[in-house]
């Protein structure tokens, strides 16, 4: 890599104009890497338990110690974590068609959900495929309103639907929206409101906000939430699979979507997954870290060379996503290559927009991971759309990162 004095010069001075904003993501790493220490020690974990478990896998001790660890470092009353769930929309479909029932409203309180789930819901009709409308669920949103939620739009909605309305979600991140990531205490708040107008399940899609904050939605209240383990709370180590958190009945429902009903969790081979979940779950509030620094970083050097960001790299981060506005598509075909010629993976690749599975517009993606497709891991993708914003997210570690940064800035000069 070959950097010019420019991108050097503001290098060196974002050691220092970044250095109080890098203590705090430090002090967030280190308060929830006190909590999850504290439950590794609570539930005895023991080196037995990272044994392999096969067919019906009963009594794997180790699945069920880490399922308690899980639900006490997200301060919720029970939790799952398993290796066979695919991805964070399988996560949240398990909640979703775990929780509703024929003739339930799902009311979006965020605008519309992250465009994978668009499928699962069934845009309000009966396809046949098995959405949640070929069940007979209505889906219905609010979009926000100058970034946050319209609560008198959302009251009206749930009069209209009445008892109809048995959960209310919300999107923590921004998905593919330029719009503000809530932070775990605004979603408390959030929920908060949402239980005095009703009492449906307020579900929290979670996915790239663990250990962002002190504390997880659960801790505020929420009664449920999911994720994937490829990114933040896989520590960049687990190499696939997701999780559900939250109040006990509404986990134990999500967990017969799991598997079967009557069955739950007592079933389910852990196969050689085991260790390196407990191990990703371990390194996951430092790895967080990195990809907050990093993503600080890059709003510092993307904004001194004239591009809108966001967030600012002087706020507090609710999640690992930072968005640079690129205007172009050949700049966002750039920024992408930039971090792909950067990656330890695949460095000589070529990224392109293609129409890829669940999305409205052709997407370009750059994700040289040691683990497909891990958004804890440095990568970059965006919509080909106006006004082509690049959502770069992951770093397992800030020197990694910041090498990136300076290398796909000296392209896009």
């Amino acid at each position: 890599m070959v950097i010019s004095k420019k991108l050097q010069d503001l290098d060196l001075q974002a050691k220092t104009d970044l250095k109080e904003v890098f203590d705090s993501f430090e002090e967030i790493a280190f308060i929830n890497t006190q909590r999850v220490l504290e439950q590794f020690q609570k539930n005895r974990v023991s080196e037995s338990m990272f044994a392999s478990s096969t067919g019906y896998g009963y009594g794997d001790a180790g699945r069920d110690a880490l399922d308690n660890i899980f639900a006490g470092a997200f301060e919720s009353e029970a939790a799952f974590a398993r290796h066979n769930i695919v991805n964070g929309t399988q996560a949240i479909s398990i909640a979703l068609f775990g929780v509703l029932r024929p003739g339930d409203v799902l009311l979006s309180i965020t605008g519309s959900p992250y465009d994978t789930l668009s499928e699962v819901i069934g845009n309000k009709t009966k396809n046949g495929d098995g959405s949640l409308a070929d069940f007979g669920i209505d889906y219905d949103e609010v979009p926000l309103k100058d970034g946050d939620i319209d609560y008198s739009s959302v009251e009206e909605k749930v009069k209209k639907y009445g008892k109809r309305v048995k959960m209310l979600y919300i999107q923590r991140s921004k998905g593919y929206e330029n719009r503000p990531t809530f932070s775990s205490e605004k979603i408390g708040e959030i929920v908060s409101f949402c239980h005095k107008i009703s009492d449906a399940c307020v579900f929290v899609d979670n996915c790239y906000g663990e250990f962002c904050d002190e504390h997880e939605p659960t801790y505020y209240g929420a009664d449920l939430m999911a994720g994937s383990l490829i990114k933040n709370p896989g520590g960049g180590i687990a190499k696939t699979g997701g999780y559900v958190a939250g109040k006990k009945r509404y986990v134990e429902l999500a967990s017969y979507r799991l598997t079967t009903v009557g069955i739950g969790l007592e079933c389910g081979a852990t196969l050689d997954e085991k260790r390196d979940m407990y191990r990703g779950f371990f390194l996951a509030p430092h790895v967080v870290c990195q990809a907050k620094k990093t993503a600080a970083y890059a709003s510092y050097i993307f904004t001194k060379l004239g591009f809108e960001t966001y967030p600012s790299y002087t706020e507090q981060r609710h999640d690992i996503i930072q968005t640079v506005v690129l205007r172009s598509p050949e700049k966002l075909c750039a920024f992408c290559e930039g971090i792909q010629s950067s990656s330890p993976v695949d460095s000589f690749v070529t990224p392109e927009p293609w129409d890829m599975p669940g999305y409205a517009d052709k997407v370009i993606m750059a994700a040289g991971t040691f683990i497909s497709g891990a958004s804890i891991e440095l990568s970059a993708d965006g919509p080909m759309r106006e006004p082509y914003i690049a959502y770069f997210q992951g770093g397992l570690t800030y020197e990694s990162g910041r090498l990136s940064i300076l290398n796909t800035a000296e392209k896009l000069l």
